[in-house]
């Protein structure tokens, strides 16, 4: 039961990270198509960026007319 319980427990862990590294991905695809070249900054920040803020600023590339309003804190 406690090697069963580890089992899922690493399933899960690899399912969020990948969950998490798919969000990355499609958000800097968003932002390359609306604001096209990105600076390494950008890039690197969205990186390093936990689950719930790239939701916030794959929400606010919707109607952002910068960059600067997708970042803005």
């Amino acid at each position: 039961a406690l090697y069963k319980g580890r089992l899922e427990g690493r399933m899960e862990g690899h399912m969020e990270g990948g969950l998490l590294e798919g969000e990355t991905k499609l958000l800097l695809r968003q932002l390359s198509r609306r604001f096209h070249a990105l600076p390494n900054e950008i890039t690197e920040r969205v990186h390093g960026a936990d689950p719930n803020t790239i939701e916030i600023w794959a929400d606010r590339v919707l109607d952002a007319k910068s960059l600067e309003e997708v970042f803005s804190e």
